[in-house]
């Protein structure tokens, strides 16, 4: 079985390093440039639990175009990166192949399985993803994993190692099982979710004040008990986010206490939520998966979400300084 892992990079290589270690597949990564020149010359490799697993993929390029056709293309980059490779990741893939999005926030294939309207514009602007790509190849992910690249071709493990998959249809299927089963058999564990939108929902409710109040007061987590008030902002965001899956739904009040969601205390794992450590390196950040797409469907559903329009207009200007910083 050939595996490849697009986008190998913090949490990426975390997954493509324990593949690679535990053989039961050949793996190839979709790496650049420094990190990818590091697994090409010694591997790649992920530090857990106080020790280093890995080694070398059966191929690492920038160019997907060079590898052979996939049984199995795990996608781990951030969602506005997606739509630029929808052509090259079709033609990655080999028939009946499946291409397993682990991506943080409201997927762009969300209306699969639901209805026939298509991709949503804020996610795939011009439809790009449902049209060169399809939904039809699609299985979706939710990956509870705290990593960081802290040395070209060395993944360091954090926290938590769960990636749930799931049938955009919904219900267990044998192309999701499978997948699954080569994770769990990789050090991954990797539950098969009946309802794969339901867990995008909780995991929404941690990321959609951490994420954004993070990278904009450049404040970590565990330091959130000195700035009075953002904590009980970050409760109200995710209060909304709550509000917004039941009118949908997806009630998760059963699994999510707002009191617990947002970090109140010192010393909370997790410190450095990808939009701010995106924010600081002056990357792009996900702003429009994790609340952009929210906020539009609280509109749709005519959910009044009024902290999120607050927040989410100074995210986007923050995004766009970071993609024009001498304009």
């Amino acid at each position: 079985m050939k595996v490849c892992v697009y986008g190998a990079g913090a949490v990426g290589g975390h997954a493509a390093a324990r593949l690679i270690a535990a053989g039961h597949a050949e793996v190839f990564v979709v790496a650049r440039g420094a990190h990818l020149e590091a697994i090409r010359s010694n591997g790649l490799f992920l530090e857990t639990e106080g020790q280093t697993i890995g080694g070398k993929p059966a191929g690492a390029t920038d160019d997907p175009a060079t590898l052979p056709k996939q049984d199995l293309v795990v996608v781990t980059l951030k969602a506005h990166s997606l739509p630029a490779i929808a052509a090259p990741l079709k033609a990655l893939l080999a028939p009946e192949a499946r291409a397993l999005f682990f991506t943080n926030g409201i997927p762009w294939w969300w209306n699969a399985g639901i209805n026939d309207e298509g991709s949503l514009p804020l996610l795939d602007p011009g439809g790009t993803l449902w049209r060169d790509l399809g939904p039809e190849c699609v299985l979706g992910g939710v990956v509870h994993s705290a990593n960081q690249i802290n040395r070209p071709g060395v993944v360091t493990h954090a926290a938590a190692n769960k990636w749930i998959i799931g049938e955009p249809a919904g219900g267990v299927s044998p192309r999701a099982e499978e997948a699954a089963g080569l994770f769990q058999k990789s050090g991954l564990i990797a539950p098969v979710s009946q309802d794969i939108r339901r867990d995008m929902w909780e995991k929404l409710t941690l990321n959609i004040a951490a994420n954004p109040l993070a990278a904009l007061s450049r404040l970590r987590l565990g330091r959130w008990h000195e700035a009075p008030g953002i904590t009980e902002l970050g409760q109200t965001m995710v209060l909304e986010v709550m509000a917004v899956a039941r009118q949908m739904g997806w009630d998760i009040s059963d699994k999510i206490d707002p009191a617990t969601a947002v970090p109140a205390r010192p010393g909370r794992p997790g410190g450095y939520p990808s939009m701010l450590q995106d924010a600081v390196a002056g990357r792009p950040m996900e702003v429009e998966a994790i609340v952009g797409q929210v906020q539009a469907f609280a509109r749709e559903n005519e959910v009044p979400t009024p902290a999120i329009d607050v927040v989410l207009p100074i995210l986007r200007a923050l995004n766009v300084v970071i993609a024009k910083p001498d304009a």
